[in-house]
């Protein structure tokens, strides 16, 4: 059992209330899983700047100097915007791989969350409401978001093993589910030059869909090769920088519910979580159907 939301706004008067409403809608599903937390908010981009968001065990030490000490190494602007264990690096865009690089060295023990243009990754152990309150999401403006609360099955109840996962530039996806070729397909994956952080088999549903998009399908067509390539039980809720998709496996048994009005598109994995959306009583309201994918773009 994971809870899982998603909300993808059309209405642009409501973007300063995403963080608040995607909070809500995560905190309502807490029983789903008391494991862990985390939310991913695409925000507002800004000309040449690409972000990166980190996590450190020991916050105090590891991003004491941090922008400092980056900037010398990629030779550009960098700044740092600490948030309780996370952290949000700016920095040019094309300086992003160097940044990447240089973190590995100069600080070991931080570990990324994601990266892009337009992307945030927050997430810890811990319940939907302690991880809302201790990185602020409530106040975080944006276009879209998707959350997810754990009940860890088969892999660690770490920061890292959380989701959303993130494993190309302004892409993140959470799971309900399991998968049961994972690692065949992480063998895969890492012959074609992917990397793994964790065991976790979310993490390998996400790397196969950067993978799939780094061949130049769009986010629809590579949930569309999900349904063939991966097997197990599955509902998948994606974003990438402009998109936000759905899918879920051939005999869907896990609970997922949808709504579309003028404003928003929103997921759950329970109907609890969009109760308290602005217009919902006149929201197309419906279960999404098995091995069928649901796709929008800005």
């Amino acid at each position: 059992m994971c809870g899982i939301v998603g909300l993808f706004l059309k209405d642009k008067a409501l973007e300063p209330r995403l963080g608040a409403m995607l909070s809500e809608m995560l905190v309502l599903l807490t029983d789903r899983g008391p494991d862990s937390a985390g939310i991913a908010i695409y925000g507002a981009t800004a000309g040449n700047e690409a972000k990166i968001t980190i996590q450190s065990p020991r916050p105090e030490r590891d991003f004491r100097g941090l922008d400092v000490d980056l900037a010398k190494a990629v030779g550009a602007p960098v700044s740092v915007a600490v948030k309780s264990t996370h952290a949000v690096i700016r920095t040019n865009s094309d300086k992003v791989d160097a940044a990447r690089e240089a973190l590995q060295s100069l600080r070991p023990d931080i570990r990324i969350m994601g990266a892009g243009e337009a992307v945030e990754i927050y997430k810890e152990v811990g319940l939907p409401e302690a991880v809302v309150e201790r990185f602020d999401v409530r106040s975080m403006t944006g276009t879209h978001g998707i959350g997810h609360t754990r009940m860890a099955t088969e892999s660690a109840v770490t920061t890292m093993g959380a989701h959303p996962f993130s494993t190309g530039a302004d892409q993140c996806l959470v799971h309900n589910g399991s998968l049961s070729n994972h690692n065949n397909v992480r063998r895969e994956l890492v012959r074609e030059g992917m990397t793994f952080e964790t065991e976790n088999d979310t993490e390998v549903a996400a790397a196969y869909l950067s993978n799939r998009m780094a061949h130049g399908k769009n986010l629809g067509e590579a949930l569309e090769d999900t349904l063939s390539d991966l097997d197990g039980f599955f509902t998948f809720v994606v974003g990438t920088k402009t998109g936000f998709g759905v899918v879920r496996d051939p005999i869907a048994c896990k609970p997922a519910v949808m709504a579309e009005t003028d404003q928003y598109v929103a997921f759950g994995s329970e109907y609890r979580a969009l109760a308290n959306l602005p217009g919902i009583e006149n929201a197309k309201v419906w279960e999404p159907e098995p091995a069928t994918v649901y796709f929008w773009e800005h």
